[in-house]
């Protein structure tokens, strides 16, 4: 007989903590880097997330979904960088 299979982590916490750190990737890259500096540290960062979200998924150890979970954790993550781009892009239109 073969065992029943235990419960599997829930796939959604890795892409909820791939969007998390793009979170913070970018609102790091908007405080500390200089403005003619973010948009390559934008994109460095972002890469940083991608391989993030492979190494995510690939630790949770499921194969069902994988495209759709490194898809979704990707997505989401360009989509929240840059909306936050987008503010502080704003933001330095404004004189201080």
């Amino acid at each position: 007989m073969s065992e029943p299979a235990l419960a599997p982590r829930n796939a959604f916490i890795g892409v909820i903590g791939v969007w998390a750190a793009a979170f913070i990737a970018t609102v790091a890259v908007g405080i500390f880097v200089p403005e003619e500096w973010r948009v390559p540290w934008m994109l460095v960062a972002f890469g940083g997330v991608v391989l993030l979200s492979f190494a995510v998924q690939l630790w949770y150890g499921r194969t069902q979904g994988f495209i759709f979970r490194v898809a979704g954790s990707v997505t989401g993550a360009l989509l929240l960088m840059g909306l936050i781009s987008v503010g502080f892009g704003l933001a330095a239109l404004i004189p201080s």
